[in-house]
């Protein structure tokens, strides 16, 4: 089986800054990683190849820098790279994302089953793998959290909606998305970071993929969304009152303070 796994670089969103200003984070002010469910993604993609004897391969959509993330992917068991990279993609929205994205899978070609994370820490839409899914014209399964049989033709899994648990069968090719409760993602062992520092990450461009969309299709240009303006609230803090002699005083006051939050009636 052959399994495509979509992986975003992202920053650690602990560190991060925003400039309100601009409507952007600022991508340059804290450390990246790889979105922490994208690694969920990534080991049930893992999972399902030991079983099944099949291959892994990352695909990744943004900045040259992006390519530590794919070697990260393949230390922890992924078999090959590609990064879509051009000055082109920048700015784009989660419709020019997956219609890049689609792009560069049809590319790839030849593939029975696409994982991703559930969203991305840094956008929390979680519109990107189903967005794909559509631009691919295949069906897809969001926010599983339990694979209950893979076959080449047919996958059996559960997924997790607001109202319950849901066991659902899907025709491949096809695309899932996966919660963070699906597995605990494994370390990268030293003999495949070694491997990984040596391997490959194969660059696709728009040039590469102008079989499949245009220029106005991407970054900015294919983007009907865009991010107006960011404010970060200021934090709260906690106001308090300190009676210590005339307790009939604290009393009034709670009640006064109860009556009006409407914990109790008059």
């Amino acid at each position: 089986m052959n399994i495509v796994v979509l992986i975003k670089q992202v920053p650690d969103m602990d560190k991060v800054k925003f400039d309100s200003e601009k409507g952007t984070i600022d991508r340059k002010s804290a450390g990246t990683e790889i979105n922490p469910f994208d690694l969920n993604a990534l080991e049930t993609a893992i999972q399902i190849k030991e079983k099944t004897d099949g291959k892994v391969t990352v695909l990744s959509m943004g900045p040259p820098s992006a390519e530590d993330a794919l070697r990260e992917a393949i230390a922890r068991g992924a078999d090959e790279g590609f990064l879509i990279s051009d000055k082109y993609f920048g700015g784009a929205d989660t419709k020019a994302t997956s219609h890049t994205l689609a792009a560069g899978i049809k590319k790839i070609g030849d593939f029975h089953l696409i994982i991703a994370g559930e969203k991305t820490v840094d956008g929390d839409t979680g519109q990107v793998g189903a967005e794909t899914a559509g631009y691919l014209n295949i069906p897809h399964v969001s926010y599983v959290s339990r694979i209950e049989e893979v076959g080449l033709e047919n996958l059996q899994v559960v997924s997790e909606i607001s109202s319950g648990s849901y066991l659902k069968e899907m025709r491949l090719p096809g695309l899932i998305t996966v919660t963070k409760n699906i597995n605990t993602p494994r370390l990268p062992a030293f003999k495949r970071k070694m491997m990984a520092r040596k391997a490959e990450i194969k660059k696709l461009t728009l040039e590469d993929l102008q079989e499949f969309l245009s220029v106005e299709e991407v970054g900015l240009k294919g983007s009907p969304t865009w991010v107006n303006k960011i404010e970060i609230p200021s934090v709260s803090t906690r106001e308090g009152k300190i009676f210590r002699d005339d307790i009939m005083k604290a009393t009034d006051t709670l009640v006064e303070l109860f009556k009006e939050i409407k914990v109790v009636e008059v």
